[in-house]
């Protein structure tokens, strides 16, 4: 698949050749909703856990009078009414550790990458920047037409002047290339891809 790469400034700068393996794989509905939902299930810390009755150290034993002692009826002190008591129906532990299969989360952003190559892809040459402002690079993307929100993916690190200038700039947001994501890529309208990310993106795959 052949498509054209243009300078950060809207530019041409002559076409690239990208993998089909990569960028031209047919997307799936079921594979893109299980990797996504895998990503969002890992992001997600453990739960912590309260005492129950079962889980407090205190004596079982009765205390007071069944009857007589005007108060209410008392069986032991892990009762939830009292203080340092077991919790009534307190939160469990719980952890969330899914697991996926490596092929299926190479597979899905193999279709992440393929779906935006079908509409919402460009590709530029590099980041650097002549003027490493946000109020320029904001200009520059309105007249690129990079609209809404924008993933920007670049090789081995992203350009330190376009990281700052772009640190500001609403819905727009970068990653490396190892960083590359389906859920980050899907929820974006455009992708932004350097020569240098297609390269680690493509070797991702290959190597």
């Amino acid at each position: 698949m052949k498509v054209k790469v243009q300078k950060i400034d809207g530019k041409a700068s002559g076409d690239i050749e990208l993998n089909d393996a990569v960028f031209g794989v047919e997307p799936r509905a079921d594979i893109l909703h299980r990797v996504v939902t895998w990503q969002l299930e890992s992001r997600r810390g453990t739960a912590r856990a309260a005492r129950e009755r079962a889980d407090v150290a205190r004596t079982g034993k009765k205390f007071g009078r069944q009857k007589g002692g005007g108060v209410a009826r008392h069986g032991d002190r892990k009762a939830p009414i009292f203080i340092g008591g077991g919790k009534a129906h307190g939160p469990r532990k719980r952890d969330f550790n899914p697991s996926l299969n490596k092929k299926i989360r190479a597979l899905g952003l193999k279709m992440a990458l393929s779906s935006k190559a079908k509409d919402g892809l460009v590709v530029v040459d590099s980041l650097e920047l002549k003027d490493a402002k946000t109020k320029a690079l904001a200009a520059t993307f309105g007249k690129n037409g990079w609209n809404g929100k924008v993933l920007v993916i670049d090789g081995e690190s992203v350009d330190a002047g376009f990281r700052l200038a772009a640190g500001n700039l609403k819905g727009v947001n970068v990653l490396p290339a190892m960083g590359a994501n389906v859920y980050d890529i899907l929820k974006h309208d455009t992708l932004v891809l350097t020569k240098a990310a297609v390269e680690k993106l493509e070797a991702r795959f290959n190597g």
